[in-house]
């Protein structure tokens, strides 16, 4: 916001380090900085544009993209790696824990790559969890992918996602506000979800908790006049409660990746994929026989701790164990902690 207030009082950035002393309002720091900027940082900037397929652009810059261009505090410019037209193409956000269950994260990379399908660009921040997941959906079904990130453009964070970074960039794009160099700091990432919620038509939460940085993308969101989406769970699930706040403050409740082309489709000229999805990851039906049906019958989708279902199915611990061994491996029950488990598959 400072840097805006800076350009509306000079006609250009020239202008400003022409006269810095004219500069009025701001900090101790940002007028040492104007007096005495640091050139070889800018040098290193410059050596890095230099290099293929890597772009700066100004707010002024024609291929800035005019949604992130209505939202109250836009980034002056944004530093971007891969194709920098992308950024201007019908995006939905995809965000959530970066703990998720193992269903949350099978229902990440289904919904990006359902939607990826139907020619929606999938945004999301590069974390660990539900941001892979999306990342990975979309350039699974060979469709685009931005990634937008709290650091300079020359790191990988977290340094696990240099692989799927660079995998981005190929195929999309990955974009930044903050200068080379920038470490991840805790105050970059509310600055970076801005970014995510203002690209993008909507915001689709996977799994939250009730104090997460999800659901502060999501409100930037709703302060941007943008769609904001939320995939229910079990109330016993706390990776459920932030979405099911989001719902009861407004969000639209999703089952299916079709309810949101339902929502946004027709804005944003998709086209549906004939490929069926949900908010559960289906697995190949299996023929099970009497016992595990009545296993399954008692598991449910609740977690439920292995004890209580042994009293219920009436059948011995070893049985039960082994059992629960072969639908995990299935893709139809998930473990958790604490020897819970809970039923994922159709």
């Amino acid at each position: 916001m400072t840097f805006a207030r800076l350009l509306t009082q000079f006609s250009e950035p020239e202008a400003l380090f022409l006269e810095p002393k004219r500069v009025k309002d701001v900090s101790i720091q940002v007028q040492h900085a104007l007096l005495d900027p640091d050139w070889n940082r800018v040098e290193q900037d410059l050596a890095w544009l230099d290099e293929p397929n890597r772009h700066v652009v100004t707010l002024h810059d024609s291929r800035y993209p005019e949604l992130l261009k209505q939202i109250s505090d836009p980034p002056s410019l944004l530093f971007v790696q891969g194709d920098v037209n992308l950024l201007s193409q019908w995006q939905i956000a995809l965000v959530g824990s970066r703990n998720p269950s193992v269903s949350g994260e099978a229902t990440s990379y289904e919904f990006a790559r359902y939607l990826a399908q139907g020619g929606i660009t999938i945004s999301s921040g590069l974390a660990i969890g539900i941001d892979a997941a999306a990342h990975k959906g979309a350039l699974a079904a060979g469709g685009k992918t931005i990634a937008v990130v709290g650091t300079g453009l020359d790191r990988v964070y977290p340094a696990k996602h240099r692989a799927l970074a660079h995998d981005i960039a190929d195929s999309g794009a990955i974009v930044s506000e903050f200068a080379l160099g920038t470490a991840p700091r805790a105050e970059n990432f509310p600055r970076r979800n801005r970014i995510i919620s203002g690209l993008s038509l909507g915001t689709l939460v996977i799994e939250a908790a009730i104090r997460s940085g999800s659901l502060i993308t999501a409100r930037m969101a709703m302060e941007q006049g943008r769609e904001v989406f939320a995939i229910p769970g079990s109330i016993h699930n706390p990776l459920a409660r932030g979405c099911h706040k989001l719902i009861r403050d407004g969000a639209k409740l999703v089952e299916t990746a079709n309810d949101i082309l339902e929502e946004l489709g027709a804005l944003a000229g998709v086209q549906q994929p004939v490929v069926e999805n949900s908010a559960q990851h289906d697995v190949e039906p299996q023929e099970l026989d009497k016992d595990y049906q009545l296993l399954l019958e008692n598991l449910g989708y609740d977690p439920i701790q292995i004890d209580v279902l042994i009293d219920r199915c009436g059948l011995t611990a070893d049985v039960v164990s082994s059992m629960l061994l072969l639908l995990e491996l299935q893709g139809q029950v998930e473990s958790l902690p604490g020897g819970r488990y809970v039923r994922i598959g159709s």
